[in-house]
């Protein structure tokens, strides 16, 4: 699996769902996934699917699935942008999961507060939506 130390790609459009250089953003993003998908597919490694669900790119919906002991297990993947985007990080949704761990919150949503939300300050505006579903759901 590609991780952000192995050389995912960094943004260079400091823009949120409000500004008007959102759409720029947008595309770097879809981009940037795209190359994510193809590596994991190059190494058979692939373990999630999502898109955003309308032109906006502000609500994005897919799956992710794990595989242990020869069960895969699917669950449903959502999150939005927030407005405050690309300083505030994305809280991705396991509705699924919600109430099973310790490490969700309501509604299923993973709890990236105390390790992922200071390092995603400090390396705002270079991460993205990559960086978020390889921290937060990555194998």
């Amino acid at each position: 699996m590609a991780t952000p130390s192995e050389g995912l790609p960094s943004f260079k459009i400091n823009a949120g769902p409000l500004d008007p250089l959102w759409q720029e953003r947008l595309k770097e993003e879809l981009v940037a996934l795209i190359e994510l998908v193809e590596i994991n597919s190059r190494n058979d490694n692939d373990w999630f699917d999502v898109q955003p669900l309308d032109d906006s790119g502000i609500k994005w919906e897919g799956t992710c699935w794990f595989i242990y002991e020869h069960t895969k297990y699917t669950f449903i993947v959502h999150f939005e942008i927030p407005a405050t985007y690309p300083a505030t990080p994305i809280e991705i949704e396991l509705p699924e999961l919600d109430g099973k761990t310790a490490k969700m919150y309501r509604g299923g949503k993973i709890c990236m507060d105390i390790h992922f939300a200071p390092l995603w300050r400090s390396m705002s505006p270079k991460y993205g939506v990559i960086h978020s579903l390889c921290y937060a759901l990555g194998p």
